[in-house]
């Protein structure tokens, strides 16, 4: 069966559509023909890597909007609405990360439309999840960037697949992101035809509830982004996000259809009650033990707080939530959450100056470095996997992360005789790491893929799906991670 399996991923990628035409996983010619059959117009899209870092050294956008260096980051590319044109500013996002240009990455979405995605999921890695985003949304004259969650994503270890329950990867799926009961069961009922089965189905719901939906100038703009970290093979992750198994379409009744709008979905709840409290006393052994070995120096410790807002918060209160998922958990090494408003869309020159007043950099002085510190949130159960991310401050250019895998045995340096010691990581952020195995070495001179040595600079956090809970931790049962800036004394 494995071979199988294998032999027809292999065959996926080699014809239409990227999806295997016959067997199994269902015919994706006979889906397309079997929606035309029942009245919709059926318009395909592309996926593909949605580079930050590459659409801001092209000058198409303003930031980097904090990449997460961890993982790559696929978008959906959607068709206009029948009749209506490409925004030529969004098609330029299109055509600079080498899509066709007549898709777009952010798309309004009729009250009666779905989009479909149809393919395999990832290969075998330690999360992946499919994320629905309100990305702008007009008050008035003005259009805000919002970029937040709309609800909860479907993860590896929620979604549908015909691996059936506990087989997430490299399976067939299929996603229909709607708003209409009545347009869900219809596509359903396509796919079906074609000999999909209703064990590999999802719907993404858009709840017209909180969207603005509907195809002018001042509707909802949306995004659908999926989020693979950490593959068991680094070639087989790079073969899915560079040739996507996968297509999507765009689904339009040609006829007045009867709308059956779906409600909020049911969100899936943060907590277990159980905490990694327990070990706070053990983290302050462990900064004491920091702060004596590099007693010679001077020691400012930052501050650590929840980063970004979740996006229900974002949406009410039209902020930017900078594109969170109630997958994960977010700290920074800021004193305050993201809570201002956004400036117009695409306007971000002036995003959260906090982060630059005072500045924190990190020059070429040996004494000079940050140790990064915490409780490895994944021994404790907390999270799948966890991370942190270096970013330059002024246009939030992430240009390296450490993951849980690099934190094993990192603190009993530190602290040799305590048997929590591996609940806890350090880890080194400098220069000129002179060897140590434990230190990110920051990059410059490359422009926005490094951080220069005067540029003011931040830290991101991010634990990511709690196995018990099949989402995100709980802030009130984690402990912070922290960090400590030293620097030479006199």
């Amino acid at each position: 069966m494995r071979r199988y399996i294998l032999f027809a991923v292999l065959v996926a990628m080699l014809v239409g559509h990227g999806l295997a035409q016959t067997g199994e996983t269902g015919d994706v010619d006979a889906f397309q023909k079997a929606l035309e059959e029942d009245g919709f117009i059926v318009q395909e899209g592309e996926i593909g890597y949605f580079d930050l870092i590459k659409l801001y050294d092209s000058g198409v956008m303003p930031s980097a909007y904090g990449n997460n260096p961890a993982t790559k980051y696929l978008a959906y590319f959607v068709p206009p609405a029948p009749g209506y044109p490409v925004d030529e500013r969004i098609a330029e996002i299109a055509k600079t990360l080498g899509m066709s240009g007549n898709t777009s990455s952010f798309w309004n979405l009729g009250p009666n439309e779905a989009v479909v995605f149809v393919g395999q999921t990832p290969p075998e890695c330690r999360y992946f999840g499919y994320d629905n985003y309100l990305m702008s949304r007009t008050y008035g004259t003005e259009t805000r960037w919002i970029f937040s969650n709309i609800a909860d994503s479907l993860n590896n270890k929620v979604i549908n697949t015909n691996g059936g329950s506990g087989d997430p990867f490299n399976r067939t799926t299929m996603i229909v992101a709607t708003a209409d009961r009545g347009i869900d069961e219809r596509v359903r009922a396509a796919a079906r035809s074609a000999g999909y089965s209703d064990g590999m189905m999802n719907t993404q719901v858009f709840p017209s509830s909180v969207l603005n939906l509907g195809l002018e100038n001042d509707s909802d703009t949306f995004g659908l982004f999926i989020r693979p970290a950490l593959f068991a093979d680094k070639e087989a992750g790079a073969e899915y996000i560079n040739n996507t198994p996968a297509t999507v379409f765009r689904v339009t009744p040609k006829n007045t259809t009867e709308l059956d709008p779906y409600g909020y979905p049911e969100l899936r709840v943060r907590g277990t009650g159980k905490t990694e409290l327990d070990l706070t006393d053990d983290l302050e052994d462990l900064r004491n033990a920091i702060l004596e070995k590099h007693g010679n120096l001077t020691a400012t410790e930052l501050p650590t707080s929840i980063g970004f807002p979740m996006g229900n918060d974002a949406i009410q209160r039209g902020i930017d939530g900078v594109g969170p998922s109630n997958d994960a958990a977010y700290l920074w090494s800021a004193n305050q959450t993201v809570n201002s408003p956004t400036p117009p869309f695409f306007d971000t020159t002036q995003y959260y100056d906090f982060l630059r007043n005072p500045p924190l950099t990190l020059g070429n002085d040996t004494n000079e470095f940050i140790i990064v510190y915490g409780v490895n949130h994944v021994a404790t159960g907390k999270a799948t996997y966890s991370s942190f991310s270096l970013y330059g401050a002024d246009v939030w250019n992430g240009v390296g992360s450490i993951t849980d895998a690099d934190f094993s045995g990192t603190a009993e340096e530190y602290l040799p005789d305590n048997p929590n010691a591996k609940y806890l990581y350090v880890y080194t952020i400098a220069r000129d790491c002179e060897g140590d195995p434990h230190c990110f070495e920051v990059p410059s001179g490359i422009g926005s893929y490094g951080i220069e040595p005067d540029q003011p600079l931040y830290i991101i956090w991010r634990s990511y799906l709690e196995n018990a809970t099949k989402t995100g931790p709980s802030y009130n049962e984690i402990v912070y991670d922290r960090a400590i800036k030293f620097d030479p004394t006199g």
